[in-house]
């Protein structure tokens, strides 16, 4: 569901940057002020600031999975947002699913420059602080509550019910913001009509892959989701440094293995403009988008997760390299910038 610079228009674009920092701005100060708050003397925020970096390369990698979508020609990506709110919280979800999609539209040409605020939006904004702190984060707390039996019933439906409200939400949006620019010749009625069911069925195999981490996560002995309702740091050190490992390991085998086996099918986004257009390539004209596809280019060292240099696309050592290195990058972004929010003004850092 990453939109291209030719969906909207450079006044769209620059609102929904605006927006987007605002938000990061806000998870910033949150993440800040948590921080400035809660002592560490177990190392509970440096943990913290590790499963960012951990969750944010699994998400990285996750994303260049497609799935098909059967019957349709279609596929699909888990978004992240939303497995990202439950292993975290709003605020250091935020700003990790804002690093991935930086990330990717920067050095792998994945989504519009111009576009990245509105992509931070429909897939950070609406999940992270919206859906999870209004619908999942209670059904979490319920959890607590429940015991054994009844907390797994509240956490499947948290996870289930959040990305299945969060993803059609953010395709809504996409919508909305084209609509908004009034630079393509997409139908509103039409374009939604596509829209909203493949991103529906795109969201059950998100549903599916989020709730069975979260499930894993919370059986492994670890408070990690409790730590992510409360906005505290993570106490529970050895059950945390195996999810940590098992986290790093998958982001590395499905960034790098996996990654070969994705769906050739164009995406829910790509899929819904060719049923309209007859084809998913747009071309935009016009100074801004001309200097942003400039810079992305510059910076775009594997764009497409292949070569730059490569005479044919999608090699299958492309995406390998892509996959792990793309993955290894977020981690020490995402990281960097965990440790810097939590522990930039302390002291001493304890112990992992």
């Amino acid at each position: 569901m990453h939109m291209a610079d030719a969906l909207i228009s450079p006044a769209v674009g620059g609102v929904m940057w605006a927006v987007s920092a605002g938000a990061v701005a806000y998870s910033t100060a949150r993440i800040k002020k948590t921080s400035a708050e809660q002592e560490d003397a177990g190392g509970g925020l440096v943990r913290k600031a590790s499963l960012m970096a951990m969750s944010g390369a699994f998400v990285f990698a996750a994303q260049m999975i497609n799935f098909a979508i059967p019957g349709t020609g279609s596929s699909g990506h888990i978004g992240g947002g939303m497995l990202l709110a439950c292993l975290l919280g709003s605020y250091p979800a935020m700003l990790t699913i804002t690093s991935v999609l930086a990330i990717q539209a920067l050095f792998f040409a994945d989504g519009g420059l111009l576009a990245l605020g509105c992509n931070i939006f429909n897939m950070g904004v609406v999940p992270c602080l919206l859906v999870y702190p209004l619908v999942v984060k209670p059904l979490f707390q319920k959890r607590q509550a429940a015991g054994a039996r009844g907390g797994f019933r509240y956490l499947t439906a948290g996870c289930v019910l959040g990305v299945m409200l969060a993803l059609p939400l953010g395709a809504f949006f996409v919508v909305l913001e084209t609509l908004a620019s009034r630079v393509t010749a997409l139908p509103f009625s039409t374009f939604l009509l596509l829209m909203l069911p493949i991103h529906v069925a795109i969201a059950v195999g998100e549903a599916a892959v989020t709730a069975a981490i979260v499930a894993f996560v919370a059986s492994n002995g670890s408070d990690v989701i409790e730590s992510a309702v409360s906005n505290a740091g993570v106490s529970k050190a050895d059950a945390f440094k195996r999810i940590l490992v098992i986290l790093g390991v998958c982001a590395l085998v499905t960034g790098g293995v996996l990654s070969l086996f994705a769906s050739s099918y164009p995406d829910g986004l790509e899929w819904s403009i060719e049923k309209i257009t007859g084809s998913s390539d747009m071309e935009a004209e016009g100074a801004a988008f001309e200097r942003a596809a400039a810079l992305q280019e510059a910076a775009a060292f594997m764009p497409d997760y292949d070569y730059r240099a490569a005479g044919e696309e999608g090699s299958a050592s492309g995406a390998t390299v892509a996959g792990v290195v793309g993955s290894l990058i977020t981690c020490v972004v995402v990281g960097a910038l965990g440790a810097a929010l939590y522990l930039l003004k302390r002291k001493k850092t304890p112990a992992l």
